[in-house]
């Protein structure tokens, strides 16, 4: 490897147990093998590859580099967010100077790894007030989601009374998943640790802001069926 301004030298991959949706924190150590020292704006990254090393998730989460002179050693504990869908994938670690470019753009190997991303733990759990019902496989498609990374799985309603709210137009049961849906969660599923922002029910129905932080999903084929109760109103 030719000596450039900006150059890093690997030491053993770290050990990492990864789940999809999670972060995991790996020990990385490295060397500053460039010409110059690292100072403000160099930070450790990682992309996500296949088999073939095309990039699935590229320019992931960044940890700052300690300021290392030319031929000085450090390790940093790397911030590292597991990707959506769990299976196998090539994890490779990379130096970045923000704004300029990656090491591996100027000829400094990136640290690769064969890491299998293991499912989302935990029981998710779900507050269905009086009147709403899964629909049969409701819970196969929510505990599938959630082990495919998503903390909160929220899905469509089904109305079963005369007439259906307006409230609930954005949210008739269809084909599959909305990227980036505007709208409230209704009653959704929540992994445990998750705490979601109560807000105004819509049409009786207990709603939720979208998590910020966290990975989520609605899916028009996850239906909760809802009974009208005595004295609701539809809005």
């Amino acid at each position: 490897m030719s000596k450039g301004p900006l150059a890093v030298r690997w030491g053993a991959p770290p050990t990492i147990v990864p789940y999809a949706g999670t972060v995991v924190r790996a020990q990385v150590e490295l060397e500053n093998v460039g010409a110059i020292a690292w100072r403000t704006g160099v930070s450790l990254a990682y992309h996500w590859l296949d088999d073939r090393d095309n990039p699935i998730v590229w320019d992931g989460l960044r940890t700052a580099a300690p300021g290392l002179e030319p031929g000085e050693r450090g390790a940093v504990e790397a911030t590292v967010l597991g990707p959506i869908p769990p299976g196998p994938y090539r994890l490779a670690f990379d130096m970045v100077a923000e704004n300029r470019a990656w090491f591996s753009e100027l000829g400094s190997p990136m640290l690769v790894q064969d890491v299998l991303v293991g499912e989302r733990p935990g029981e998710p759990r779900a507050d269905l007030p009086p009147g709403v019902e899964p629909a049969p496989d409701w819970r196969e498609r929510v505990r599938a989601a959630h082990a495919e990374g998503f903390a909160v799985v929220a899905g469509a309603i089904a109305w079963e009374g005369r007439r259906r709210p307006n409230a609930l137009a954005g949210y008739t049961p269809g084909p599959g998943r909305v990227p980036g849906f505007g709208a409230p969660l209704l009653c959704p599923s929540v992994l445990p640790g998750i705490e979601l922002d109560r807000l105004d029910d819509v049409a009786g129905l207990p709603a939720f802001a979208a998590p910020r932080s966290e990975p989520w999903v609605y899916d028009g084929r996850i239906v909760l069926k809802v009974r009208p109760q005595s004295g609701r109103r539809p809005a």
